[in-house]
């Protein structure tokens, strides 16, 4: 049993820990009166409060798609000093409710990036966001790792989409810490909130970090990111219980989709193909393949080994601009 000591010098890590974190927290909002109350008649909705984290020292900021907005959009960006900005979205994906926002600020407190891909269930972890509003800005909550790898469906308009690779946590996330990190015991991110299950308590997801390090890291770098694209909607083994169960495979992942004039339907691959790997580098689920996208360019090429018909066949493909 922990002695009384032990317990104080735990709990003045752990606070010490999330105050070197909270200077790079940031408010997001798409309306430039973000200051509004929560008690008022404007809500979090009509606000459009979000959270995001300062990722380089020059002003790049990562945050949930839905919280910023689509590629070239404006929305308001507030650091810890109660300054508010202009933010320009420089990219954005859906598939995986990702952005960078920009605003033109230099030397500002950059958080520390972990590694989504060594974490275990179990671990302690932190989320912190803006829950309802500015007047309950960086609001910490803690809790576990409860699962790694999910998948979530989600159904809107009659269309069905689906969110995968996710880490699953227990730490209380509301709309407004959407965009927020999680983080690990040693103050190192390793995820971006981003999803509540509504219907039930205690179970919420985060975006591991590792998805986007190297989108960061050409920003960082470069100050843009070329995105490249194969053009396959693909799943892997956890989804299929979704799509249909008679599917099984072991290795790889399924592709569902296609996409017209796309490098994967210029190179022959097929709906129902399994990509086992690429470039040698072997394939578990869609978020291996994103993430070796992402370090290439449009214009690079790419090896991949396919089953097809339980036969193993090698094609290469051009990858196209995004």
């Amino acid at each position: 049993m922990q002695n009384i000591e032990e317990v104080k010098e735990k709990n003045k890590t752990v606070t010490e820990m999330i105050a070197g974190i909270n200077n790079s927290v940031v408010g997001i909002s798409k309306v430039q009166n973000s200051g509004t109350s929560i008690f008022s008649d404007d809500n979090i909705t009509s606000l459009g409060l979000g959270t995001g984290l300062i990722v380089t020292k020059n002003g790049y900021i990562l945050t949930n798609a839905h919280v910023s907005g689509e590629k070239y959009s404006k929305c308001y960006v507030t650091l810890v000093d109660g300054k508010t900005y202009d933010g320009s979205v420089v990219w954005s994906n859906t598939d995986i409710d990702m952005s960078i926002v920009k605003i033109n600020q230099n030397n500002l407190e950059v958080a520390v990036l972990g590694d989504s891909d060594s974490i275990k269930v179990g671990e302690t972890v932190y989320a912190i966001g803006n829950p309802i509003g500015y007047e309950f800005q960086r609001t910490v909550t803690s809790g576990i790792i409860s699962a790694l790898n999910r998948t979530i469906k989600f159904e809107e308009d009659e269309n069905e989409t689906y969110m995968e690779d996710l880490i699953q946590t227990d730490a209380t996330i509301n709309p407004g810490n959407s965009g927020g990190p999680l983080i690990n015991v040693d103050g190192e991110v390793i995820g971006i909130n981003g999803v509540k299950i509504t219907s039930a308590e205690g179970i919420s997801f985060a975006i591991p970090i590792n998805t986007v390090k190297s989108v960061i890291s050409s920003f960082e770098q470069t100050g843009k990111f070329e995105e490249a694209s194969l053009g396959v909607f693909a799943f892997d083994k956890n989804v299929l219980g979704y799509i249909d169960e008679n599917l099984r495979f072991n290795q790889g992942i399924y592709v569902a989709k296609v996409n017209a004039n796309s490098a994967a339907k210029d190179a022959g691959i097929k709906s129902g193909d399994i990509i086992l790997s690429i470039d040698g580098n072997k394939l578990e689920r869609m978020c291996d393949l994103r993430c070796y996208i992402y370090t290439k360019k449009p214009g690079d090429k790419v090896k991949l080994k396919i089953q097809r018909n339980y036969r193993e066949i090698e094609i290469e493909a051009t990858l196209k601009k995004k």
